[in-house]
C-alpha cells in the first residue's frame, strides 16, 4: 500500500501536540472547505486534511499510525507482522489504501467521498445573482424576484443544495455594476456558524433613448440646420417627461446641451445630469423651393467649413 504522512498533510511536526494539531487543522479547513474555497482542488486538499486530523487527533489512531514507522509520501510499503497481529481485523487482502486499513481497524479516518462536518463554526458562502433593471426603475425603485440553489451541509457530513427564493427591494439610484449586499441570505453556516450574504448585481436594460454613465443620461438631440443657425425652442425628452429647452443660435453637431438635474437620482438627494449631443440633421427629401432657398444660401454665404483644409501642408 502507499504510504499518507498525515503530519506532513497538516503541516506539523511528528511530536507536535494535540492543541498544535487542531490549530493547524483549524487553519487548513477553513481555507479549503468545499463550501468555502473556491480555488481548484479544494475539496481534495480538504479530504487529505481532514483523514489526517481524524486519525492524529485520537490518541488510539495515531499510535497506531506512528507504529507503522516513517515512510516517504506515496511509497509503497507493507505493515509490520507485530502491527498487523495488534491491528488487523481479518488481514489477508494487502492491496488495499491506508484510509481504507484504518477503515477496517474501525478507526474511522474520513477519507472517503463524504465530507466531514467542522468541529468549529465556518460562515456560509457568499452568493452573487444579476438582476437587469430598466433605467425607470433604476430611477424610481423597485422590487426585484430571486431564485439560487446553495451548498447546505448536513448534520451527517453530506453536502445538499437547497433553493432559494424571495424578494428585493432595490433603491432608487442604482446604477450599472452596483452590487446591493442582502445580509444573511446566501449559504448557510456549518457548525453554528453566520450565513452568508446575497450580492444583487445590477445590469441596465439598453434604452431605446438614453445611455446611462454612471448617474448621467446621454441623448442623441437630432435638431434641423435652420435651428442650428438661428436658435429655437424644442422640447427634449426626460426620464420625468419632456423638458422645454432653447438652443442658441450657432449650435454644432457633437455639441452637449446640459440638463441639470434630469439624469439618474443618486440614492439620497440630487441626480445626475441629462446631456443631449446635438445632430444636425438634413431632410431625407428636399423639394424644390427648399433647394432654391439653399442655392441663395450658398450664392450668399462666405462661409468655408473647410477653410482649414486649404492652404499647403507642413509636411516636406
Amino acid at each position: 500500500m502507499k504510504f499518507k504522512d498525515y503530519y506532513a498533510s497538516l503541516g506539523v511536526e511528528r511530536d507536535a501536540t494535540g492543541e498544535e494539531i487542531k490549530k493547524a487543522y483549524r487553519k487548513l479547513a477553513r481555507q479549503y472547505h468545499p463550501d468555502v474555497a473556491k480555488q481548484e482542488g479544494a475539496e481534495e486538499r480538504f479530504k487529505e486534511i481532514s483523514e489526517a486530523y481524524q486519525t492524529l487527533s485520537d490518541q488510539e489512531k495515531r499510535q497506531a499510525y506512528d507504529d507503522l514507522g516513517r515512510h516517504g509520501p506515496g511509497e509503497e510499503f507493507h505493515p509490520s507482522p507485530e502491527w498487523e497481529t495488534r491491528f488487523s481485523r481479518g488481514g489477508g487482502q494487502q492491496e488495499v489504501d491506508l484510509a481504507d486499513l484504518f477503515e477496517r481497524m474501525g478507526f474511522a479516518t474520513g477519507g472517503g467521498s463524504r465530507r466531514q462536518a467542522a468541529d468549529f463554526p465556518i460562515r456560509g458562502q457568499d452568493v452573487e445573482v444579476a438582476t437587469e433593471l430598466s433605467l425607470e426603475q433604476a430611477a424610481r425603485g423597485t422590487e426585484v424576484s430571486f431564485s439560487l440553489s446553495v451548498p447546505a451541509l448536513r448534520a451527517d457530513g453530506r453536502v445538499e443544495t437547497q433553493t432559494r427564493s424571495g424578494r428585493i427591494r432595490v433603491p432608487r439610484g442604482v446604477v450599472e455594476g452596483e452590487r446591493l449586499r442582502v445580509p444573511g441570505k446566501g449559504g448557510d453556516g456549518i457548525a453554528g456558524g453566520a450565513p452568508g450574504d446575497l450580492y444583487l448585481e445590477v445590469r441596465l436594460a439598453p434604452h431605446p433613448r438614453f445611455k446611462a454613465v454612471g448617474h448621467d443620461l446621454y441623448l442623441e438631440l437630432p435638431i434641423a440646420p435652420w435651428e442650428a443657425a438661428l436658435g429655437a425652442d424644442i422640447t427634449v425628452p426626460s426620464l420625468d417627461g419632456p423638458v422645454a429647452v432653447s438652443l442658441k443660435p450657432g449650435m454644432r453637431s457633437g455639441q452637449k446641451l446640459r440638463l441639470a438635474g434630469k439624469g439618474l437620482p443618486h440614492r439620497r438627494d440630487g441626480a445626475g445630469d441629462l446631456y443631449g449631443v446635438i445632430q444636425i440633421m438634413l431632410p431625407e427629401r428636399i423639394g424644390e423651393r427648399e433647394q432654391a432657398l439653399y442655392r441663395e444660401l450658398a450664392e450668399a454665404s462666405s462661409f468655408s467649413p473647410r477653410h482649414h483644409l486649404e492652404g499647403p501642408t507642413t509636411d516636406g
